[in-house]
């Protein structure tokens, strides 16, 4: 019982560590460039020069044109475009809705 109880504990602990790193995968294939920002975010460039925010809980979230992003390595960039459905939608690629 004690060795299954672990099993299960452990299954679990990996599935919460493994799950984020494949749940933005579509976002990063589909980003021409990313940049991790200071607050834990990332930020997506798409190929047409558009941007979309992910906060630091896997979230697409509103963008401001001509706000201030400061990546982890203190590059301060500008933002062009809010793609915040379209980086909901390559998010969700790959979950099921219900």
């Amino acid at each position: 019982m004690k060795a299954r109880i672990t099993a299960v504990v452990a299954a679990t602990v990996l599935s919460a560590i493994v799950t984020p790193s494949f749940a933005g995968h579509a976002a990063a294939a589909s980003a021409k460039k990313m940049f991790l920002l200071k607050d834990g975010g990332t930020l997506y460039v798409f190929e047409d020069g558009k941007m979309a925010l992910e906060d630091k809980f896997g979230r697409a979230i509103h963008l401001k044109e001509g706000q201030s992003l400061e990546t982890v390595d203190g590059q301060k960039i500008t933002a062009n475009g809010n793609e915040v459905a379209r980086l909901d939608g390559l998010l969700r690629q790959g979950h099921s809705g219900g």
